[in-house]
């Protein structure tokens, strides 16, 4: 089955184990999506136990999204 991959893959001599593609997507701070994703990565301490807020995970930027001030330096973003 690996072989049969890597024959039809030009990148590869022999074997393919991992698909290869990629899908590309912006993610723009006004776009649902990037929302999402930001919203997944700030539950994680609370996901994995270590607060019960968001917000109280000192080395979270949710501090920075939700009242425009933290631990984090603001950083200016250049589109």
């Amino acid at each position: 089955m690996f072989a049969k991959a890597g024959k039809a893959n030009s990148n590869n001599k022999n074997y393919q184990f991992w698909q290869q593609d990629n899908h590309p997507i912006e993610l723009h701070p006004i776009n649902s999506f990037f929302q999402q994703k930001l919203d997944y990565i700030h539950e994680n301490p609370v996901a994995a136990g270590w607060v019960n807020d968001a917000l109280a995970y000192i080395y979270s930027s949710a501090t920075n999204y939700a009242f425009n001030s933290g631990v984090l330096e603001e950083v200016e973003v250049l589109y």
